[in-house]
């Protein structure tokens, strides 16, 4: 039994309580979402879902029908196998005293960071990327003095069909 991760893009009317169910859904099986992401799409009637849960296949299986049974789901995708894009943002406030500014700067250009907010005392960082980078950032910004780190969960979308 091999437990994996799985990226679930599910849309879904946007309507009260819709959230609530699918959270539901999960805790009244013992599911656990490792991440998830809500928001509306281009028509605002309808909202996406990211989810990301992990599981055998049984499971993964189960969480999939479930999910296609809620009346306010209008399509679920795994997308785990699937050709896709995925991205995190995160947003980091470090000490940052004018001394160790540079060092903090040169790494944000290496990983095409941008700083958002700017004190005597501080730097806040933005950073997009896949899981991977991420992980990167933090572990080489952390000697510096991390304050405070936020994170978006993963979005993830289908690349397009290849012509």
């Amino acid at each position: 039994m091999v437990e994996e991760r799985h990226i679930f893009s599910v849309l879904v009317e946007n309507r009260f309580g819709v959230l609530a169910r699918i959270a539901g859904l999960f805790s009244g099986r013992g599911y656990n979402i490792d991440s998830l992401n809500v928001a509306e799409t281009d028509d605002p009637g309808v909202s996406h879902m990211t989810i990301v849960t992990h599981g055998d296949a049984q499971i993964v299986e189960q969480i999939y029908k479930h999910l296609n049974k809620l009346i306010d789901v209008i399509k679920v995708t795994d997308l785990t196998a699937e050709n896709h894009v995925e991205r995190e943002l995160v947003l980091i406030k470090m000490n940052a005293t004018p001394n160790r500014r540079g060092e903090i700067l040169q790494i944000m250009e290496i990983f095409r960071a941008r700083a958002v907010d700017v004190s005597p005392a501080t730097l806040t960082i933005e950073v997009t990327g896949d899981e991977g980078k991420l992980k990167a950032v933090v572990d080489m910004l952390r000697p510096y003095g991390i304050q405070e780190l936020v994170r978006t969960g993963k979005i993830a979308i289908m690349r397009g069909a290849a012509k």
